[in-house]
């Protein structure tokens, strides 16, 4: 009877459809208010050029940027470098993605691929990705090469290690049953193995994105001739400040849409687990 009362109290609290559609309503505007309050106390603190900790006094205001911004929108070169910018992390996160999953679960299940490539993952993965610039500029004879190739390294370590971890975390006895009705070692991956590393890959994935983006503008600073973090650098040097917020905008944004991206395809292909449907 208990148990009972229990329950009926559950579902009675429990919200409806219409209450979720309220809540999301509400965190858009929330979300708006946020960015509009931080760039209303960027404007306050720079117009009274406030002294504190830091120093406003010579940084550009909003309306500086917004200029430079609307400038900048208005010619050619813009768009090119974010293309290029794109393209880039578009082909070493590609690269990324596939091979980072395949070591990652061949590491994980196999003993043999374990001791031959464990010790070097290991060994590399500390070693910060833009660090990488000497060795890829030795190794490749194109700037463009080297550029994607360290933008591979940045995302392969954390899809590797995300989809390692997800693999020895299944769950024995999901592979156990597999078995049970006779399958093989390439039915277990497909129907286990891969379905059940979704989850914890595209964990992997959305921290590549962003692991990426930062190692692909400081490479196009260092040895890049177009994209939008060479173009963020080539202002600083030129001391053209709001070019330079203007550069860090765009980058945060790209990097944003881009792992929007790759959350959005992680939700719609495991939309199977519980709960998914009220996250989209």
């Amino acid at each position: 009877m208990t148990l009972a009362l229990d329950d009926e109290k559950r579902v009675a609290v429990a919200p409806g459809p219409a209450a979720d559609r309220g809540r999301a309503r509400l965190r858009w505007p929330v979300r708006a208010g946020s960015v509009v309050a931080a760039v209303a106390l960027w404007q306050v603190l720079t117009a009274a050029n406030a002294r504190l900790w830091v120093r406003f006094d010579r940084f550009p205001g909003p309306a500086d940027v917004a200029r430079e911004f609307g400038r900048q929108l208005r010619t050619g070169q813009y768009y090119l470098d974010v293309a290029q910018s794109v393209v880039r992390i578009a082909s070493g996160f590609a690269l990324a993605a596939v091979l980072g999953v395949a070591v990652g679960v061949a590491v994980a299940r196999s003993r043999w691929a374990n001791d031959l490539l464990g010790p070097l993952l290991e060994i590399v993965r500390p070693v910060p990705a833009i660090a990488l610039v000497p060795v890829a500029i030795l190794l490749f004879p194109r700037n463009e090469q080297g550029i994607v190739f360290i933008t591979f390294v940045a995302a392969f370590f954390p899809v590797v290690v995300s989809t390692r971890h997800a693999v020895r975390a299944l769950p024995p006895v999901w592979e156990d049953a597999v078995r049970t009705l006779g399958g093989g070692r390439a039915r277990v991956l497909a129907s286990v193995v891969l379905p059940g590393v979704l989850p914890g890959v595209f964990g992997g994935l959305s921290v590549g994105m962003g692991v990426a983006w930062i190692c692909v503008v400081s490479a196009e600073m260092i040895s890049g001739d177009f994209g939008v973090g060479y173009r963020t650098w080539q202002a600083y040097t030129i001391v053209d400040y709001p070019g330079v917020l203007v550069g860090m905008i765009t980058i945060g944004v790209l990097g944003r849409v881009t792992s929007g991206v790759v959350e959005l395809v992680g939700r719609r292909a495991t939309r199977w687990l519980p709960g998914e449907e009220g996250r989209r």
